[in-house]
């Protein structure tokens, strides 16, 4: 039975290798940090994590899982409305509400859960998602299983928004949803002007904080705080994946009513297993500590600067950001491939990305900045990335 399929898979396999796009996974046997080991023996700096604040290895999140494991065990068996629910979890949520100045919150196994789950229990035929063109997949996900009719802007454009949101007058109910950092261009949604088009236009507004919590605005509570629109949105999704510690589990969080819907309503909610009881505890001190200290997110944003105006000078053709991603633009894909080999080679840990993960033609090197990283580590990169843009001729 399997024998048809099989050729055609190996076929699919072999020209994904011919055309140098195959994704081969580099194995780590060290703690994620800014400086890891590789099972090769080699030590090399990473700079393609998620580890935005450096807390993967924290010793206090380690403490404070460790604990957990002696006073809740390690796992739960079961969902949440069944016998999931122990008070850590609900600890966690009522953290992550304030941290974001919400009203309640859900907790999902993974953001890519929270981001399908959300719509479908929500919104239905006689309703409207009014999504950005660049949103995540778990997005565009979610949104296809619901039945509501779909919108679609360009990027951050506010023009074309302001042109859906005229033609979703006809439906019920309208959402806008976007990302609040865009993770292949590292742009940050405009979220003021999303929020004064939706009072305008009587629609909700969703923002996925997944690369933006911990990173941008003054204390790391993302684009609500850059904007000072924090209350003004009604759903925010986001990780304990990337800044947040790194580990796993998802959330949304807002107001009070979606919550309580989601909880009743969420397939992936009441279909998955509670997060284990190590990361919850994990999570309920890490959000102890972004209420203690700035210390981390004020080192992020000048670890991020100082990157970005050395490669700019290098001569490299870099998206303008506004979070801790640095697309460093090759086009080719190809040439992404190869350079991030030979970045590895100078012990500097990168992956070239390109289509489907970004548009064709648009292929490159997503440099993600963290607190981990001290200046030596930036300096190395820096030079690394010089040295082998002028041998593949990126750079003059």
């Amino acid at each position: 039975m399997y024998g048809k399929i099989q050729q055609h898979l190996q076929n699919e396999l072999n020209a994904i290798r011919e055309a140098g796009l195959f994704k081969s996974e580099r194995i780590i046997v060290s703690p994620q940090n800014a400086e890891i080991t590789l099972n090769t023996g080699q030590t090399v700096l990473n700079f393609c994590a998620n580890n935005y604040l450096g807390l993967s290895d924290n010793p206090q999140l380690i403490e404070a899982a460790k604990k957990a494991l002696d006073s809740h065990g390690f796992g739960m068996s079961s969902v949440r409305f069944i016998c999931g629910t122990q008070d850590l979890h609900k600890t966690l949520e009522k953290k992550v509400a304030e941290f974001f100045g919400t009203e309640d919150t859900i907790l999902y196994a993974a953001a890519f859960d929270a981001n399908g789950g959300v719509f479908e229990p929500l919104f239905g035929e006689e309703d409207a998602i009014i999504s950005d063109a660049l949103n995540h997949a778990s997005i565009i996900d979610g949104v296809r299983l619901s039945k509501a009719k779909r919108y679609r802007y360009a990027n951050a454009d506010m023009e074309d928004l302001e042109k859906q949101l005229i033609e979703a007058q006809a439906q019920r109910f309208r959402i806008i949803v976007t990302d609040g950092v865009f993770s292949m261009d590292g742009n940050v949604a405009p979220m003021d002007k999303i929020v004064a088009l939706a009072e305008k236009y009587d629609a909700l507004v969703m923002v996925d904080e997944c690369h933006s919590a911990g990173v941008v605005g003054q204390t790391g509570r993302g684009v609500t705080e850059l904007f000072d629109i924090r209350g003004k949105v009604d759903i925010i999704t986001g990780t304990l994946g990337k800044a947040f510690g790194g580990a796993i589990g998802g959330f949304t969080t807002g107001k009070k009513e979606i919550i309580e819907l989601l909880r009743q309503r969420s397939r992936p909610y009441l279909f998955s297993n509670s997060l284990p009881p190590v990361v919850v505890a994990a999570g309920i001190r890490m959000f102890e500590m972004m209420d203690e200290t700035n210390e981390l997110q004020d080192k992020l944003h000048t670890n991020t600067a100082y990157f970005m105006e050395k490669m700019l000078a290098a001569g490299f053709d870099i998206k303008p950001t506004q979070s801790a991603i640095c697309a460093v633009m090759l086009y080719d894909a190809p040439l992404s491939q190869k350079m991030a080999a030979r970045l590895l080679d100078e012990g500097i840990y990168v992956i070239g990305f390109y289509y489907p993960v970004v548009p064709k033609g648009q292929a490159r090197i997503r440099v993600q900045l963290s607190a981990a990283h001290e200046r030596e580590h930036l300096d190395k990169a820096i030079a690394a990335f010089t040295k082998v843009g002028r041998e593949l001729g990126v750079i003059k």
